[in-house]
């Protein structure tokens, strides 16, 4: 866990699991995250060996991420999360609701 430790690096993975992108695509496509926190989070996933940097021939030079193989063996528990999340996001909404609701008859008596 502490591999995918933090509040970046899921959303950084999934990003990589479409399609190789370069930092300032996902500067622009991971909402919030800090330029600073981005280059860290890259550099902890290369050590880790779940994304690869790809330094292209170009002018000016161009860096680009991807997932590695190693990284893909996570879609599965990525997806099992994902879904996770989702029905719990329901269910506490569903509760707030419910809470509401319980109250606003309690102060219609």
């Amino acid at each position: 866990m502490e591999i995918l430790n933090g509040k970046w690096k899921m959303s950084i993975i999934a990003c990589l699991c479409y399609k190789p992108m370069r930092y300032s695509e996902l500067l622009k496509e991971v909402k919030g995250i800090s330029g600073k926190m981005l280059s860290r989070e890259l550099k902890d996933l290369e050590i880790n060996e779940l994304i690869e940097r790809h330094v292209m021939s170009t002018t000016p030079v161009a860096v680009e991420y991807s997932i590695t193989d190693y990284g893909k063996s996570l879609k599965n528990l990525t997806n099992t999360i994902a879904e996770w999340g989702f029905i719990h996001r329901q269910r506490i909404i569903a509760g707030m609701k419910a809470t509401k609701c319980g109250k606003l008859k309690e102060l219609d008596k």
